[in-house]
């Protein structure tokens, strides 16, 4: 069996597999490349306490080091500027943090086009097919780009002009903040917007339009290929830092 699932039983069998959306956290994480002047996050690091040696007889301990935006995380609406004076991860409600999810596929188009853009027609099409996006629930965007978390290269896919990855067009992000009931959007690749988002009007529009609205993000999910559709529960799980624009987390998918 895929070490991501599990079978149980709950309650009266409701719940039919329990999927690890979480990417493996090391030293061998992609992190987001920012461009000079501005400041990046630092990678992860795990330094060594004791080993069940003379540091320490009976323990196996270690101390880390890393950016509140490494591998699959939680972005706080406080996390961009359009969401000042927002939620820090230590103030978000539990209720949001499990709800409904739907997957919208797009993997073809990505295949195609590294660069493609989720747009409202996208969503449109999904909501005719499956119905309205849950109320105070989850939209994750299925890229394909998780199949490529442990190459960085080909995970950022970069050149001189940035990031070739998928993202969401800024009309997109704004309705979907705006005029759709949920309460985060979640993705597989380094961030929640396109690897060219800077380029777009506003820059990085799903982070200034979620976050504004006071709505959070997912990034680097993992096993999105998994999910059906419909018919998911998603548990999120960051670190209650105290004042943090957002933490890694673990996720999972109840389906």
């Amino acid at each position: 069996m895929d070490e991501s699932i599990s079978q149980v039983e709950l309650g009266r069998g409701s719940i039919r597999s329990i999927v690890d959306l979480t990417q493996p956290l090391s030293e061998h994480t992609p992190v987001i490349p920012i461009p000079r002047p501005y400041e990046g996050s630092p990678r992860f690091e795990m330094h060594e306490i004791s080993r069940y040696d003379e540091r320490g007889p009976v323990a196996y301990w270690n101390w880390f080091v890393g950016g509140e935006h490494v591998g699959t995380h939680f972005d706080a609406p406080v996390h961009w500027v359009s969401g000042q004076g927002g939620e820090t991860v230590d103030q978000v409600e539990p209720r949001w943090l499990i709800g409904p999810a739907v997957v919208l596929d797009r993997v073809a188009q990505c295949e195609k086009d590294p660069d493609y853009l989720l747009d409202i027609p996208d969503v449109e099409e999904f909501e005719g097919q499956h119905g309205p996006l849950p109320d105070g629930g989850w939209l994750l965007y299925r890229s394909g780009w998780g199949r490529y978390a442990h190459e960085e290269n080909r995970f950022l896919n970069a050149d001189e002009r940035g990031c070739h990855t998928p993202g969401v067009t800024a009309r997109c992000a704004r309705w979907l903040s705006e005029e759709r009931p949920i309460c985060g959007f979640g993705v597989e690749t380094v961030g929640t917007d396109s690897g060219l988002a800077w380029e777009q009007d506003p820059p990085f529009p799903i982070h200034h339009y979620l976050h504004g609205a006071g709505k959070y993000g997912l990034t680097q999910l993992a096993n999105l290929e998994q999910l059906p559709e419909t018919g998911v529960t998603l548990v999120v799980a960051p670190l209650r830092i105290v004042g943090g624009s957002g933490s890694p987390a673990r996720v999972f998918a109840l389906v």
